[in-house]
C-alpha cells in the first residue's frame, strides 16, 4: 500500500486519471481509501497535487432486473463523467488557459480555421 500511495503522490502532477473498478463482493476499504474524495492521498509527509483515483465498486451499479446494459452503461457514464473535472483541475492547477475557439469551415477547403464569433 506504501508504494501505491507514493506512486499516487508522484503522478499527481501529471495530466492523468487512475480509474480502478472493485469486482466482486470484497472490502474495498484499501481502495476507498486511495481515492481520496475524503482525504487526500499522502506518503511521508508529501500530499497528491489532486485527486486522481476514482474507485467504483462495480456491485453498486448491478441493475436489479438483470440488464447487464444497463448496469455497464450506469458504470461508464459515472466513471467517465469524472474525466473533464480532472482535466480541468490540472490546467487550473498550472495557470492554463484554452486558447480561443475556431470555427471550422468546409466551403474554404477541409478544417480550414476561421476565428469564433
Amino acid at each position: 500500500m506504501a508504494q501505491t500511495k507514493e506512486s499516487i503522490v508522484n503522478a499527481s502532477k501529471f495530466p492523468m486519471l487512475i480509474i480502478t473498478v472493485g469486482m466482486g463482493p470484497a472490502e474495498f476499504d484499501a481502495m476507498v481509501e486511495l481515492d481520496g474524495d475524503d482525504v487526500r492521498v499522502s506518503f511521508r509527509g508529501k500530499y497528491a497535487q489532486r485527486d486522481i483515483v476514482q474507485f467504483v465498486p462495480f456491485r453498486d451499479y448491478i441493475d436489479k432486473t438483470g440488464n447487464h446494459i444497463l448496469s455497464l452503461a450506469r458504470l461508464a457514464k459515472d466513471v467517465l463523467a469524472e474525466i473533464p473535472e480532472q482535466f480541468l483541475s490540472y490546467m487550473r492547477a498550472r495557470g492554463i488557459k484554452p486558447s480561443l475557439a475556431y470555427k471550422v469551415s468546409m466551403t474554404n477547403g477541409p478544417l480550414f480555421p476561421l476565428m469564433a464569433d
